[in-house]
């Protein structure tokens, strides 16, 4: 079925199990959802919420069950399966672990792949580009589907879409460790992700996807360059051309959706939920063309776009955007943080938003990232015990479904 214009969404949330003693990640999602199930299977149907395995053993996701119009209370219903998953996790001496990355994992020893169904795919891209690195075994993120009906509505959504992009880590940051270690980014994943494919540099791109606006001219651009590099790792054809496409948002022709990808995952559902509202009412407006013109939006090129990508990446909501032309779009002048922006787009959209979620969205505005949060706590050389301390936190935050303040 087709679905219009923000008529239904889809949100995906990955988390990472942990030894509650070890705090070690704990690669036993197949225990959990056999657990949940009765017997071995690769996703579970929770009533209006789905679980499921990801590439490595030690991440779920956990997702609307089908596209829904009902996102009001959407992060109430994560809550519930996450109080579940980690009652059914006790028997295991686990538990989950929110944020965007482990801060002390190690992946080259620790990385352990899902052995079950759908197996051979994982073991393929291992084999293609030795998934055990930060970028492939240690990221969680929050995915966001949007639909659209025909190449017109298609067009719009993605020139709104890969302009709201870049500047999505500024709200979303929640990765600024690995290893134990400072990153000097607050949304390491991100930076990352940029390079983890770089065997085939066609699949990821610059990150902002290709000024492409029609179904033919994305499979032209996107689609084929990426089938051709494919070809000689491939040799049994079991990878769709959809998954393949690794920018930080996909045209999904086969569910007619864009997914969003550069969200890092929160502390807890509220957060999540509240960065998706506020990233949807935020394309809304942008495809309404108040701010800005359809034919003014195609013109950006993705390397411009790339550009200021980078500095958030870095910097998060502090990022300083010097791109005059794209703080124009925002209508503000001058050398403006990416806050401002949030802070400008927020006023424009918050009539349209619930008091409940506005009060979740001001605490983000007000208080930074979840990144900056975190740097705020750990202090200048945090030690490995402090590290555990805080992150501990941010797993009580999940469980009880509330913001981290520091």
């Amino acid at each position: 079925m087709s679905y219009h214009l923000f008529e239904v969404y889809g949100i995906e949330l990955e988390y990472m199990l942990i030894d509650s003693n070890t705090f070690k990640v704990n690669p036993i999602v197949d225990k959990l959802l056999t657990k949940k199930h009765g017997a071995l299977t690769s996703d579970v149907s929770n009533g209006k919420i789905e679980w499921s395995n990801e590439l490595v053993a030690h991440v779920v996701e956990i997702k609307t069950n089908g596209p829904t119009s009902a996102i009001e209370d959407l992060d109430a219903l994560f809550a519930e399966n996450v109080s579940e998953m980690n009652q059914l996790l006790r028997e295991f001496d686990s538990r989950l672990l929110p944020s965007a990355a482990h801060p002390l994992m190690h992946p080259q020893t620790e990385t352990k792949l899902w052995e079950h169904e759908h197996s051979e795919i994982y073991t393929l891209y291992n084999r293609i580009f030795d998934c055990s690195g930060h970028g492939w075994s240690n990221v969680q993120s929050m995915h966001i589907n949007l639909p659209f009906s025909g190449d017109e509505e298609f067009g719009k959504l993605h020139a709104a879409v890969r302009l709201l992009l870049p500047i999505i880590p500024g709200l979303a940051a929640s990765s600024p460790l690995f290893e134990g270690k400072k990153t000097g980014f607050k949304d390491a994943r991100m930076e990352v992700y940029k390079t983890n494919q770089k065997e085939i540099p066609e699949m990821t791109g610059k990150v902002i996807p290709e000024q492409v606006f029609t179904k033919k001219e994305y499979a032209e651009v996107i689609f084929e360059p990426i089938k051709k590099q494919i070809r000689k790792y491939d040799t049994d054809n079991i990878l769709d051309k959809h998954f393949l496409n690794s920018r930080g948002a996909i045209a999904r022709f086969d569910r007619n959706a864009i997914e969003i990808r550069v969200i890092d995952l929160q502390e807890a559902p509220k957060a999540d939920l509240a960065i998706a509202i506020l990233i949807i009412e935020s394309l809304k407006l942008l495809v309404s063309e108040e701010l800005i013109s359809f034919e003014d939006q195609k013109q950006w090129h993705e390397e411009d776009l790339f550009d200021i990508f980078n500095a958030v990446v870095k910097d998060a909501e502090n990022a300083q955007i010097e791109n005059l032309a794209f703080l124009d779009v925002f209508d503000l002048q001058g050398k403006t943080l990416v806050k401002d922006i949030w802070f400008k787009l927020y006023e424009r959209v918050k009539s349209n938003i619930s008091v409940r979620h506005r009060e979740s969205i001001e605490f983000l505005l007000n208080n930074g990232s979840l990144a900056t949060r975190i740097l705020k706590v750990l202090g200048d050389e945090p030690s490995e015990g402090r590290i555990k301390e805080v992150y501990l936190d941010l797993a009580d935050c999940l469980e009880q479904n509330k913001f981290f303040k520091p």
